[in-house]
C-alpha cells in the first residue's frame, strides 16, 4: 500500500509584496523617476496652496514671528520696529512668510507624498504604519519649528543685541528673516530624527544595541549640530536647543527597541 507523504508548510514563510500597488512588478528605473516626478509635483503645488492660504493672514503671522526680535528690543529699551532698505522688501518678506508657513502647513500632504513614493518597496505588513508614520513626522517637524521660535530663536537674539551693547542696531527684515527662516526650519529638519531612526528600524538597518552603543558619539553629533545650528556662541542658546536633540535621540532608542520587540514576538509566532 503506497504511501503518501505532504510536503510540510514551510516554517517561516517570507513576506510577500503588496500587488495591489507593485502590480506584481518590479518598477524600472524610469518609472522610478516619473513616480518621484509626480511626487515632488504634487508636493510643490501643495506648497503653493498653502502659501496661499497663508498669505492671506501675513500680517498676523508676522506678528507672532516677529516676537523674538520685537520682545528683546523692548527689554533692552532700544527700537522695536525693523528696518528696510529696499521699497519691495517688505512684499519680499511677506512671500518668504508665506512660503516658510506653506511648508509647515502642507507638511502632512508633503510627507504623505513620500509614504507613497517608497510604500512599493514595503510589505504589506508594513505599510500599516502610514498614518503613525505621517502623524509622528509631521508633528516632529511642526513642533521643531515651534521650538526654534519659543525658546531658540529668543535666546539667540538675546545674546546677539546685548553683545553688542556699545552699538546701535539697526536691524533690517531681510537679516532678521533669513536668520530666523534658517533656524526654525532646520530645527523642524533635525527633530525628525526619531521619524528617520523609526523607519531604519523597520527595514532592520539599526538596532536597539546599535543606538544605545554610539550613544556617547550621538551626545557629541547633536552638541556639534546645535552648535552649528545656533547662529551664537552663548553657551545658554546652545544648551537650549542640544538638550532637546539629547531627548530625541533617546526617544529614537525607545521606539526602535518597541520594533525590535515586535518583529522579535512575530517571529515566535511565526516558529509556533
Amino acid at each position: 500500500m503506497a504511501t503518501i507523504i505532504e510536503n510540510p508548510p514551510p516554517q517561516n514563510p517570507s513576506p510577500e509584496p503588496d500587488p495591489e500597488l507593485s502590480n506584481g512588478k518590479q518598477m524600472s528605473f524610469l518609472e522610478h523617476l516619473e513616480e518621484l516626478r509626480k511626487r515632488l509635483l504634487r508636493s510643490v503645488y501643495s506648497i503653493i496652496v498653502g502659501a496661499g492660504v497663508c498669505f492671506y493672514f501675513h500680517e498676523i503671522i508676522y506678528l507672532y514671528l516677529a516676537r523674538p526680535i520685537t520682545s528683546t528690543m523692548h527689554e533692552l529699551h532700544l527700537p522695536e520696529s525693523l528696518g528696510y532698505l529696499n521699497p519691495v522688501d517688505p512684499f519680499n518678506l511677506y512671500i518668504k512668510i508665506s512660503i516658510m508657513a506653506g511648508i509647515f502647513l502642507a507638511s502632512p500632504y508633503i510627507l504623505w507624498q513620500l509614504w507613497l513614493f517608497i510604500s512599493p518597496g514595503l510589505y504589506r505588513n508594513e505599510k500599516k504604519y502610514v498614518w503613525p508614520f505621517i502623524f509622528l513626522t509631521s508633528g516632529l517637524f511642526i513642533s521643531g519649528g515651534y521650538f526654534a521660535w519659543r525658546l531658540a530663536l529668543p535666546k539667540a537674539m538675546r545674546f546677539l543685541v546685548d553683545f553688542g551693547g556699545h552699538f546701535t542696531p539697526m536691524v533690517t527684515i531681510n537679516e532678521y528673516w533669513d536668520l530666523a527662516i534658517t533656524l526654525i526650519v532646520a530645527v523642524g529638519v533635525v527633530f525628525e530624527l526619531p521619524a528617520v531612526i523609526l523607519v531604519l528600524s523597520v527595514f532592520g538597518i539599526v538596532t536597539p544595541g546599535f543606538l544605545i552603543k554610539n550613544f556617547r558619539y550621538a551626545v557629541l553629533a547633536t552638541a556639534i549640530l546645535a552648535a552649528g545650528i545656533v547662529p551664537s556662541n552663548d553657551m545658554a542658546s546652545i544648551f537650549v536647543v542640544w538638550i532637546p536633540l539629547v531627548g530625541l535621540y533617546i526617544l529614537s532608542i525607545g521606539l526602535c527597541w518597541l520594533v525590535y520587540l515586535k518583529k522579535k514576538r512575530k517571529r515566535k509566532n511565526e516558529e509556533v
